[in-house]
């Protein structure tokens, strides 16, 4: 049925943008966590009074 086609074509395009936005929402949720790779330093000076 021709008159059908554009439904078909809208319903296609729904199911491939609901397809990416959950694509990247896993993505962007996934990443969201800290990295620790990193060691942290703490940089601690001192100043003589004869600097």
């Amino acid at each position: 049925m021709p008159q059908m086609m554009p439904l078909y074509w809208l319903n296609l395009m729904m199911f491939f943008i609901l397809v990416f936005f959950l694509f990247n929402n896993q993505n962007y949720y996934n990443l969201m966590y800290n990295f620790k790779l990193q060691k942290k330093t703490n940089l601690t000076l001192n100043f003589n009074w004869k600097w």
